[in-house]
């Protein structure tokens, strides 16, 4: 590793979400825009695809022309394992700062390799959480402990084609003339809400270690952890999922709640990015304040506030949370369980009675 790249310590093991390729002498040998017959590097097809395989999204910053470029790699057989590439003469800050934009998450989940330390080190002056691999790494890319998710659940080996089908209802709602609430109604939106099962625990504890930005509070839960939540009488080990028209999103939010006779206390709330547009957070806060009425307890939520979750925290100022107390660093919040609303029209929640 050289001097100017990311030590590799610096990332948690399995907290890398994308890794963006540079294309000439990266992922293959030549300079496409100079007239080379580029032909990919040994074994890069296979890197790329195991990547995938983990659930690795993967993207392009490269300086080409884009249309020769992507016909090069639809010829290679890679197209696809590319979302939102950003090919143009521009700075790879810019596209790395747009892919993390489009694939709606933090530029510190972003891992970019490229063979120019100049090309680095740019993105490094403008995003230094990016985690930098030389092209002399290339080989070790399967090996990297922040390319490494514990687990490989049913929603990692299918992350790419749920982005795809995110960018599909993206372009739709882009396109359709109405109301945003009428557009999320033509989605037929079904929100599932369940306990925890065995089944559910690998895709809890990677959803947990991945979900930065929609996180209450950011602990970090281990699959041992959540499987004793699940199994104690004293909580509540709630997991969503939601699917609509284009597919399944997979499960994407979880509550843990710890319970006595009298009061209940959301421990953990989280989200997936990908659903932040859906409304759905709110959605599953307003499924536990009627839970907390029909049981005629009180309800108080842990807040541990920072630079990333402001959103959260609004979530829970719109559902009518009020701060109580701090303790340290984290906020309770109470809430009076009255005039909770209802669910939106646009969506059909489905869950224990």
């Amino acid at each position: 590793m050289k001097r100017d790249d990311t030590p590799l310590t610096e990332h948690r093991p399995g907290s890398i979400k994308c890794l963006v390729w540079d294309l000439d002498n990266t992922l293959w040998n030549g300079i496409l825009s100079e007239g080379d017959d580029v032909a990919l590097f040994e074994g890069v097809a296979q890197t790329v695809r195991a990547l995938d395989a983990r659930g690795i999204l993967q993207s392009i910053s490269s300086k080409n022309d884009a249309q020769p470029a992507l016909a090069r790699l639809r010829a290679l057989g890679l197209e696809e394992f590319f979302l939102y590439p950003q090919i143009h003469w521009g700075p790879k800050s810019d596209a790395v700062r747009a892919i993390a934009q489009s694939l709606n998450i933090g530029v510190d989940a972003i891992a970019f390799i490229d063979d120019q330390p100049f090309e680095r080190d740019e993105v490094a002056s403008q995003h230094p959480q990016v985690l930098r691999i030389a092209v002399e790494d290339r080989d070790r890319l399967l090996e990297m402990a922040a390319l490494t998710p514990r687990f490989i659940t049913d929603e990692s080996a299918r992350r790419r084609s749920m982005y795809v089908s995110d960018k599909v209802r993206y372009d739709a709602e882009e396109s359709f003339g109405g109301a945003r609430e009428d557009f999320l109604a033509s989605l037929g939106m079904v929100f599932r809400i369940t306990r925890a099962e065995p089944a559910d625990l690998a895709r809890l504890e990677e959803l947990v270690a991945r979900t930065n930005q929609l996180n209450t509070t950011g602990r970090i839960y281990s699959l041992e952890q959540l499987d004793a939540f699940r199994t104690s009488d004293r909580h509540d080990l709630w997991v969503a999922s939601l699917s609509d028209t284009y597919g399944e999103y997979g499960k994407i939010g979880l509550a843990l709640v710890e319970k006595d006779a009298a009061s209940w206390a959301i421990k953990a709330f989280l989200m997936s990015c990908r659903v932040m547009s859906r409304g759905v957070g709110s959605v599953f806060i307003r499924w536990l304040l009627k839970r907390a009425q029909a049981q005629d307890v009180s309800l108080h939520a842990e807040m541990i506030p920072n630079d990333r979750n402001r959103m959260m925290g609004g979530t829970y100022r719109f559902a009518g949370f009020k701060l109580l107390r701090k303790e340290g660093d984290v906020e309770l919040l109470s809430h009076p369980l009255e005039g909770v609303l209802p669910f939106p029209d646009y969506v059909d929640v489905r869950s224990p009675g």
